[in-house]
């Protein structure tokens, strides 16, 4: 897996996750879990990105770990949004699988860096 996918991927999540927060301000008038998934969605590619130019290998895999902690906890996000009606299952479904998506690379990716 190349880090150029991860990060492409993170990226096109991050621009998804920007959509439903608009959609949930605007149509559900929603805005304090709209907030939760938007910080913690965006935070996945952003940490990303910051550990490209880590100091060390160390904080590589610190902003790396970091970056899996968000990305758990916008699954946690998501899913309390289609539990509470604010997204439909579908919406849901395809969110949802691209997190778990990103998680499952997230791990391998601080597993490696970690040899």
């Amino acid at each position: 897996m190349s880090k150029g996918l991860l990060k492409t991927k993170s990226y096109a999540f991050a621009i998804r996750i920007v959509k439903l927060s608009q959609y949930l301000q605007s149509e559900k008038k929603e805005f304090v879990l709209s907030k939760q998934v938007l910080r913690s969605g965006t935070a996945i590619g952003a940490l990303q990105r910051e550990a490209e130019f880590g100091q060390s290998k160390a904080d590589f895999i610190s902003k790396m770990s970091i970056s899996l902690k968000e990305a758990n906890e916008t699954e946690f996000w998501l899913c309390l949004l289609k539990d509470t009606g604010y997204i439909e299952q579908n919406l849901f479904d395809s969110l949802c699988s691209d997190c778990k998506e990103l998680i499952a690379m997230l791990v391998a990716t601080v597993k490696t860096a970690k040899k």
